[in-house]
């Protein structure tokens, strides 16, 4: 038999890069990059050999998995088939539902969901069918103030501009690193050649961070901020364009309100009197601001960095605002809204998915049908405190590893061992699903067919592209879909039976459909023009879209809305006590961030020995002036310490460092019993999120406020030899 090409979309991050796979009888013989992709141009990452790593994982669950503990409290796994599984699972989520209600099931979609289109298509079908609006997600960890921003401003949480890289002459990027990350919240393929493209054609690149990152090195200009001062740059900014004259609104002029209501709010916020706060000089900050109103073509983009911080929302408004104020929001080369074959925004009407609720216990405000992780595991620990009142008894989480990804993971695994009942969909057992009673695994990768329904509305440029499945799934296994579809099915009707009545609906379907009534209609889209273009379509560059794509109920743009405004009296009293707390002196304590390397996706891609062979990687790095001031030498184990707990690695004391600042990777923490991750097991490392603090977040948003928490940190000592 003849070596097959099967060409795809690699399906692991946001690049959404073509593959040119070859494979032999289904085993892979060698995946590179399709340089007949449009979009991404031949170029693939280290993490592509994952999607072969992953198909022929030998810890890869196959078929579904019932926890049996025995009479002295071992626990083991069986295999079982799917009939059985499906009619145990939903038996006894509809006795816990009956008992306690429905919000006393629990459910959380991990980040890989948004990257499979069957679950994201088929799994809300069974989260209705549960009845619960206890929904979490590992959005809420990640870029809920996006979504806050873009509701508050341009009408619905979806609608986020993205920076127009192939066209800008200016890039400005804070917390964000996107050499390591392929894009997020930028769907950007190759993004170092890009980056490179701007520099070829005389534009420039700047970094803010308060780490030199991999994106930092590469840029013409790097200035290192103070963890979680970045609104208060950024309101100097907005000052400087009122104060200077600088103000541009363009084309955009006649749909902009709030502009006195903004200047007020800013006025106090000079370059001079935050310099000391931020850590960047009033005179940088000046410059940095009249050469972004004063390029042609220019982007202020912000990430993961300004994201997951107590003032997340505010920072990702200041972000568009300051685009807005430029001139720069859809314009070519600024920040614009992609145009995607498969809309997920939808018809236009008013989003009200805000507040309609609250969490139990804190009371943390519900927003796009969610409530904020970092309260999850209080909503199973504490119990009830009023009649009617009911604790999470049993959860079900989607192909997610909270216990890793979520602030105070150590609290969050205490309280899953605590579940009455608890179901995953996942095709490991790893530090979340061990505390399962079933594990449901579905095809995974190569034997999936996928259409990137959230990434292409998110592209840096408007394409398309379908893949089949590379091999047909094994008998005995399902799709995801087919699971979600089936576990509704069952929960819907208890008499259900799978040979004689009705079967999933596949959600191709419903990609054909969008795809032929959608805005491409006129050339023909479907899922078959796709299969007849497998290295995908080019729909070309970014288009300005305002005021037509907006959808607030004015068809308008306020800069300056009420939540805003209010949040900054919670900003200016934090500034006060920073001002009042911050000195030239290096600071007794420290402040943690994470980062990423390329080899890494969170915690997902750690069974994959390629990706994490080589020098340890999870290691707090540290400035040279706070590892003498500490007394840590290079390579030395150290303790760092939070409120919420410990944890002990290797230093790496290095100047890509801001002093006062010390950072570790996200997604380790392989080191608990019970998981079968075998390769991830040898290379553990310790998990950020048994530091972070589950207490801290953005107010207006609720998403965690991963970055800037206080630590310390102490050397270990070594034990004398006797």
């Amino acid at each position: 038999m003849d070596v097959q090409i099967h060409y795809r979309a690699c399906n692991l991050c946001e690049a959404i890069c073509g593959l040119d796979i070859k494979h032999l009888n289904g085993q892979v013989v060698s995946i590179a990059g399709d340089k007949e992709d449009p979009f991404s141009r031949g170029h693939i990452c280290p993490k592509a050999v994952a999607l072969k790593d992953v198909y022929e994982d030998p810890d890869r669950l196959r078929k579904p998995q019932k926890k049996v503990v025995a009479a002295d409290g071992g626990v083991s796994w069986a295999e079982i088939g799917w009939e059985q599984a499906f009619r145990e699972v939903t038996d006894r989520l509809r006795a816990i539902r009956a008992e306690s209600g429905p919000n006393a099931i629990g459910f959380y979609g991990g980040n890989p969901s948004v990257h499979n289109s069957g679950t994201l298509l088929c799994a809300p079908g069974f989260i209705k069918a549960l009845r619960t609006r206890t929904i979490f997600s590992a959005s809420s960890v990640d870029q809920y103030p996006h979504h806050f921003a873009a509701w508050q401003l341009f009408g619905h949480p979806a609608l986020l501009p993205v920076p127009d890289i192939d066209r800008t002459d200016l890039w400005i990027i804070i917390g964000g690193n996107p050499i390591a990350s392929n894009g997020s919240i930028m769907t950007a393929p190759d993004v170092a050649n890009r980056l490179k493209a701007i520099q070829k054609r005389g534009g420039n690149v700047i970094v803010i961070d308060p780490r030199r990152t991999e994106t930092a090195l590469r840029a013409d200009a790097h200035h290192f901020i103070r963890p979680g001062t970045d609104v208060y740059l950024l309101l100097a900014m907005a000052q400087v364009l009122f104060a200077e004259n600088l103000v541009r609104l363009g084309r955009l002029a006649s749909i902009i309100d709030g502009l006195d209501r903004l200047r007020d709010a800013v006025a106090d916020f000079t370059p001079e009197r935050v310099a000391g706060v931020t850590g960047i000089a009033a005179d940088t900050i000046r410059q940095l601001t009249r050469d972004f109103a004063q390029a042609e073509r220019a982007a202020l983009y912000g990430r993961v960095g300004v994201s997951v911080q107590s003032f997340g929302s505010l920072c990702l408004w200041l972000i568009n605002v300051l685009n807005t104020l430029t001139g720069h929001l859809d314009e070519p080369g600024g920040m614009m809204f992609s145009s995607p074959a498969f809309d997920i925004v939808g018809k236009r009407q008013l989003y009200a998915k805000h507040n309609r609720y609250r969490s139990r216990v804190s009371g943390y405000p519900e927003f796009m049908s969610e409530l904020p992780v970092s309260c999850l595991a209080e909503e199973i620990l504490t119990p009830a405190r009023t009649e009617g009142e009911q604790p999470i008894r049993a959860m079900v989480t989607s192909c997610g590893n909270p216990v890793l990804s979520t602030p105070n993971g150590g609290q969050l695994d205490t309280a899953l061992g605590q579940l009455d009942f608890m179901v995953s969909v996942d095709i490991y057992r790893n530090e979340t699903t061990r505390h399962a009673d079933y594990i449901l695994p579905p095809a995974t990768g190569l034997e999936t067919a996928h259409y990137d329904l959230t990434f292409h509305a998110l592209a840096i440029r408007n394409t398309s592209r379908y893949s089949d499945p590379m091999v047909p799934k094994p008998d005995g296994m399902l799709y995801d879909w087919e699971i979600y579809e089936y576990l509704r099915l069952y929960l819907e009707d208890e008499q259900y039976d799978q040979h004689t009545g009705p079967q999933p609906e596949n959600p191709e379907q419903k990609i054909d459909l969008a795809l032929r009534y959608g805005r491409y209609k006129d050339q023909n889209l479907s899922v078959q023009t796709l299969r007849d273009n497998p290295h995908g379509i080019d729909l070309g560059p970014l288009q300005s879209q305002l005021p037509d794509r907006l959808m607030t109920a004015s068809n308008r743009i306020d800069v300056a809305t009420a939540p805003f405004l209010t949040d900054l009296d919670r900003a200016r009293k934090n500034f006060d006590w920073l001002a009042a707390n911050t000195d030239d002196r290096t600071p007794p304590q420290l402040h943690l961030i994470s980062r990423r390397h390329l080899r890494d996706n969170n915690s997902w891609l750690h069974n994959a020995y390629r990706l994490v062979k080589g020098p340890n990687r999870c290691t707090l790095q540290i400035n040279p002036v706070d590892a003498a001031r500490l007394a840590i030498a290079d390579g030395q184990k150290v303790r760092v310490a939070s409120r919420v707990g410990r944890v002990e690695l290797s230093a790496e004391v290095t100047t890509d460092m801001m002093p006062g600042v010390v950072s570790m990777p996200h997604g380790y923490g392989h080191n608990r019993p019970g998981i079968r991750l075998g390769v991830a097991q040898a290379h553990a490392g310790v998990s950020i999120n048994d530091l972070t603090d589950e207490t801290l977040l953005d107010a207006l948003s609720g998403n965690a406020a991963l970055t800037g928490v206080a630590v310390t940190v102490s050397p270990v000592a070594v034990p004398e030899l006797v």
